[in-house]
């Protein structure tokens, strides 16, 4: 299969916007939006090409900043990789030499124009958290300090969390997430609970479905109807079939992994960057790296397609 490497650029205007050109009659996927760019050619730089591109096809001349996302993607008759980098500055005014049509979109609704697959997880890296905190059990600490951590991890920044107690009292769960939910609710951080749909819907917050209820028929009511009521819905993967149910089940994102071997389970060994890489083009879902990550692999997790990293030790500060 044909394996091409493709560079966009994301281009923004003084008002923020972020310029898309839709794909002309003729061209495969025709009529859907994409980060302007175009074929990398033997032996040329990432940076040159989208320089080269962005001539080409706008009139503009270019300064490429820093790497948001390279993402690897399969199409029936390719795979393709998309390196997608910020455009800091430009001189002129882009214009569609191809006729493509043109548009200046706000940040908010470029999730609302239809574009190729590769194209959609460029939106999730540019528009959501880069890391995914997992809470540790809750044991036998003391809830006020686990909550401390908790206030800690969302004034260090964090934006996306999971709330994960697998052995913890009934009683005394439902208490601690209430509370958590409050100050996730206050730090305007996104909160999902892990498997429990019932007590996702009682604090009117998203779900993280694990791998089993994925593929669990007697889920599925459930999952329908917390999707309906317009909550977030996310899962947890291990292998391609779970990838691709979580994308028919329209998640909003997923983690994958374990990428590396993690103190816990010190004896499981991680399917490697590798291994992440091609189960990440088979969908497009924005995908965190799960396994031993810590914010230092933000980077290498973003170079193999991933949204950013989820962790339990590597973000609980």
């Amino acid at each position: 299969m044909t394996q091409i490497h493709v560079v966009a650029g994301v281009i923004r205007d003084p008002r923020g916007r972020i310029l898309l050109a839709r794909r002309t009659e003729g061209r495969d996927l025709a009529g859907l939006w994409e980060f302007p760019g175009g074929k990398v050619e033997p032996g040329e730089s990432s940076e040159r090409a989208l320089q080269r591109e962005l001539h080409e096809e706008l009139g503009i001349h270019a300064s490429v900043g820093t790497p948001l996302i390279c993402v690897p993607q399969q199409y029936p008759d390719k795979r393709l990789v998309l390196d997608v980098r910020e455009v800091h500055a430009y001189e002129g005014t882009p214009k569609g030499l191809d006729g493509q049509a043109l548009i200046w979109a706000p940040p908010h609704l470029l999730a609302s124009y239809p574009m190729p697959p590769a194209d959609r997880p460029v939106v999730a890296a540019l528009r959501q958290p880069d890391r995914y905190l997992i809470t540790p059990e809750p044991g036998a600490s003391d809830d006020a300090a686990w909550l401390a951590a908790l206030q800690h991890a969302l004034a260090a920044g964090i934006q996306r969390v999971q709330l994960r107690a697998r052995d913890c009292e009934t009683g005394r769960w439902e208490r601690l997430a209430a509370s958590a939910a409050e100050l996730c609710r206050d730090a305007r951080a996104e909160l999902l609970i892990n498997g429990d749909i019932a007590m996702a819907a009682r604090l009117d917050c998203g779900v993280h479905l694990r791998s089993t209820q994925l593929h669990d028929r007697e889920c599925a009511p459930a999952i329908k109807q917390h999707a309906s009521a317009g909550r977030v819905l996310a899962a947890s993967c291990h292998a391609t079939q779970d990838l691709v149910r979580a994308q028919e089940l329209d998640c909003g994102f997923v983690v994958l992994g374990p990428v590396q071997a993690t103190v816990t389970h010190a004896d499981i060994s991680g399917i490697g960057w590798d291994v992440f890489s091609r189960m990440r083009e088979q969908v497009s879902l924005p995908i965190y790296a799960l396994g031993g990550m810590r914010v230092d692999d933000i980077p290498a997790a973003r170079n193999y397609g991933a949204q950013g990293i989820a962790a339990i030790r590597g973000l609980w500060v």
